[in-house]
């Protein structure tokens, strides 16, 4: 979509997420080539840091591309929900989202292995490794294809905690628990321990807790969920070790996901541009959202929310029980293999070791 010389979204409109229809809108910037690309883009925030970091972005694009792109900025289920956003970019009611990666998952199996999943890579490090140096960029941009989605590269955001009525000190402290958990390998794992796990939306999770729907509710970080109001419903919040905040989710990741017509009509440098601005955002967006949770944390504090932590030892329990949920997940298509290959050769590297040779010698003969 292209914007007529007389019109042109203002900063703080950008900001806002809220832009007036292009023949009402200020001049356009003059660019070398023309009128500005002008692109619909939705992030799946509705609010917190995450909504605020996104718009700032957005509300850059414009200078920093001379004029010749333009991001209107909408925030979560503005253009589409949450869940129907791929097929929106798809179809083009908008040009371009801000999503969870994790969402792949629900038209690929290799989609699964795309964003953190349980007792695996758990620092934005690794993922950053997996994506530029490993092959990760390529192969994710492979699968979107084939949903005919191009996907630029990731935005990392941060650890999911558990928030629970009850206290989760040990692994068995999920049996029975009704719990709030996104689907995919995440509720397979607490579905193994026990769990009884039901898939909700983050706008759901209150009023689940309200009504007795549920005990607890994997979400994301600290500051979002306590602008959800969770500390007025539950009174403990559940972890990983000490240094870190989750290993079933430890590095939720986001990305920018484009229409392939949309990305196609931009020039090379545009190109070469928005994917520099992604890796920037990217460390621009994780910072926020932890600035944010440092915060929260004095907020839980005060309102007597308990943090309990679950011992390596329960965690390396949890790390074997991975391992068949892996293997289903990773033999469900060729595409899955590959990548769940690269990635476990990864874990079991002297650089990190999550996963000991034995194990590693029985997942290389499933595969």
């Amino acid at each position: 979509m292209t914007v007529s010389s007389t019109t042109r979204p203002t900063r703080r409109a950008l900001l806002t997420g809220v832009v007036a229809a292009p023949a009402l809108a200020a001049p356009a910037i003059a660019t070398a080539q023309g009128r500005p690309t002008t692109w619909r883009v939705q992030t799946a925030w509705s609010g917190g840091p995450g909504l605020a970091a996104f718009n700032a972005w957005a509300g850059e694009i414009a200078e920093r591309s001379s004029g010749e792109l333009i991001f209107e900025a909408y925030q979560g289920s503005q253009l589409a929900k949450r869940f129907e956003m791929l097929d929106a970019i798809e179809n083009r009611t908008m040009d371009a989202g801000h999503c969870f990666t994790i969402d792949a998952g629900r038209f690929s199996a290799a989609g699964t292995f795309l964003s953190s999943y349980p007792m695996a890579m758990r620092t934005t490090s690794e993922w950053s490794a997996f994506y530029y140096g490993l092959g990760g960029l390529e192969m994710a941009r492979e699968i979107y294809a084939k949903r005919n989605l191009f996907w630029v590269g990731p935005i990392f955001h941060g650890p999911n905690i558990i928030h629970s009525k009850k206290q989760i000190r040990y692994i068995d402290d999920f049996r029975g628990l009704r719990l709030r958990a996104p689907g995919g390998m995440v509720s397979a794992l607490f579905d193994a321990l026990g769990a009884q796990t039901v898939t909700l939306s983050g706008a759901e999770i209150m009023p689940a807790f309200q009504n007795g729907e549920i005990d607890a509710a994997d979400f994301v970080g600290p500051a979002i969920n306590y602008d959800y109001g969770f500390s007025k419903e539950t009174q403990y919040i559940s972890m990983g070790p000490a240094g870190y905040m989750s290993v079933y989710q430890p590095c939720d990741i986001m990305d920018l996901t484009v229409n392939p017509a949309a990305w196609n009509a931009l020039s090379p440098k545009m190109k070469g541009f928005l994917e520099a601005e992604v890796f920037r955002f990217s460390a621009l967006h994780h910072a926020a959202v932890q600035k944010a949770d440092q915060e929260a944390w004095l907020k839980y504090e005060a309102d007597g929310t308990s943090v309990t932590r679950l011992t390596q030892s329960e965690i390396n329990l949890m790390t074997k029980l991975m391992g068949p949920i892996w293997i289903d997940y990773a033999t469900r298509d060729a595409d899955a293999t590959r990548i769940f290959k690269v990635q476990l050769d990864y874990m079991t590297s002297g650089s990190l070791g999550y996963v000991d040779r034995t194990l590693y010698d029985f997942f290389a003969e499933q595969l």
